[in-house]
């Protein structure tokens, strides 16, 4: 007699997209589309503000390996407008492949993007790849931001071992203007204890602003730094302005990103960040 042999256990996945698309009229930016599907939504709390915020959410409450997200957000010539998520990602330990994200952002000729996401938290088995790209027409520009914290020090944990690959591109009137990879895994983190790559910092970012005149924003963005327990640094080159921030924690980092975003931008955070 042939012993009963249970099929293997499948995990369920979580799949998700959310698009928004905006236009001027009338000396306004407003909603012209939206679709959300799965565990992807979005959400705008300032539709008609002159400067309106676009919030992303994960309903699943974090990302495993085999999950799938993808939000986008469509920008007509003349919109500016500020993305963001309505608090920070996890990714968990993945049993099975990576979990894929997507961002997709389009912004027309003579607008302006602040893609603002909160952090993005790995947890010890993590394994996610990550691409960002945003389109920018003539004329257009944007302010991107990610910041990567590793496990959470008020608990104690100390992530060894993850795979994480993190990709942004920015393209001007269709033509490359940025390329920012980053991927390492459980190798780099073991070497030297991990300073190897983040010098015994467990929680970093990113800043870039591409478009018209940003070399002006260095003075400020340097002006900014300075927040105890961050390291941190800018440069400015051909259209385009880039800060790395290293920090022992995610919370004197986000102090950090907070100065630097207010004197980049002139104006208070996105209402989400500040709860």
């Amino acid at each position: 007699m042939n012993a009963h042999v249970p099929p293997p256990q499948v995990m369920q996945r979580s799949h998700g997209e959310a698009s928004v698309a905006m236009q001027h009229r009338a000396g306004r930016t407003r909603l012209a589309d939206l679709r959300q599907q799965g565990s992807a939504k979005a959400f705008l709390p300032r539709v008609d503000g002159a400067v309106p915020e676009v919030v992303f959410l994960n309903t699943s409450g974090g990302l495993t390996g085999g999950d799938r997200l993808r939000f986008a957000l469509t920008l007509s010539a003349g919109c500016r407008a500020v993305a963001t998520t309505q608090t920070a990602e996890r990714a968990y330990r993945a049993g099975q492949g990576s979990a894929l994200v997507e961002v997709a952002h389009s912004v027309g000729a003579g607008g302006w993007l602040d893609w603002l996401p909160q952090e993005t938290i790995l947890y010890q088995g993590a394994a996610l790849d990550r691409r960002t790209v945003i389109d920018l027409a003539p004329g257009a520009g944007c302010l991107l931001l990610e910041s990567v914290v590793l496990g959470r020090a008020a608990m104690g944990e100390t992530v060894t071992g993850l795979a994480f690959r993190d990709t942004r591109i920015v393209r001007r009137d269709g033509r490359l203007a940025l390329l920012d990879p980053l991927a390492f895994g459980d190798d780099a983190l073991a070497a030297a204890g991990g300073t190897a790559i983040l010098g015994g910092a467990r929680a970093f970012a990113t800043l870039a602003m591409v478009g018209p005149a940003v070399q002006d924003a260095l003075g400020p963005a340097r002006a900014a730094l300075g927040e105890p327990g961050v390291e941190g640094s800018a440069s400015a080159f051909d259209g385009k302005l880039v800060l790395r921030l290293l920090a022992a924690d995610g919370w004197p980092l986000r102090r950090q990103v907070a100065r630097v975003l207010a004197a980049l931008r002139g104006q208070a955070l996105p209402r989400v960040w500040q709860n």
